[in-house]
């Protein structure tokens, strides 16, 4: 028997999904639990555990659903502007007051979880694939020398915002990210990134 698309078990993953994500926004990965989260989807607590198990479950899930959601690659035209939306992007999303907050508890839960940190990189390696066309687009358009680890160049670029949010706990401006994706074009144009 074909299951058909939708129906009441996608309602279910997305009424756990998006109470998920409200708990993570309001209380963060060490106030995330199972309880709360069938409360707030009007989900039998049951089903959430048999379903998802644990907190780290949810965050799996909740990261699996994102890495299937597309993502908005810029094509400006230029590599330098494309990493720059990029980079933009990042910090903006940390900025944002709901998303930002989300965003967070999915690195906080990463440091605490293998089980989240396996999750978290599985998202990002998809996000990274698909940012890396900007950086194919450049190899074609002969901006960057033939070779260019397209992935890397991504990370290159988006590494210092983390480094600044999680790290050393600094603000991430608009300029910041700029600098980060200039570097990380200075950085390919050289031949670094292969």
């Amino acid at each position: 028997m074909e299951k058909r698309p939708g129906g009441r078990s996608a309602r279910v993953r997305d009424a756990v999904r998006q109470a998920t994500l409200t708990e993570l926004a309001e209380h963060g990965y060490s106030g995330l639990t199972v309880e709360n989260v069938a409360i707030r989807s009007g989900v039998h607590k049951t089903t959430v555990y048999r379903r998802w198990g644990s907190a780290e479950g949810l965050i799996a899930d909740a990261l699996e659903l994102a890495r299937q959601e597309p993502w908005p690659v810029p094509d400006t035209g230029s590599l330098k502007g494309d990493l720059r939306e990029i980079t933009r992007l990042v910090q903006s999303g940390f900025a944002d007051p709901v998303a930002g907050p989300v965003s967070a508890a999915f690195v906080t839960a990463a440091v605490q979880s293998s089980g989240a940190a396996q999750s978290l990189h599985d998202f990002f390696s998809a996000r990274h694939e698909q940012a890396a066309d900007v950086v194919r687009r450049a190899v074609d358009r002969g901006e960057l020398p033939a070779g260019t680890d397209a992935a890397d160049v991504i990370r290159m670029a988006v590494a210092p915002i983390y480094y600044r949010l999680f790290i050393t706990r600094e603000p991430v401006t608009e300029r910041d990210a700029e600098r980060a994706a200039d570097a990380a074009v200075a950085a390919a144009r050289a031949g670094v990134i292969r």
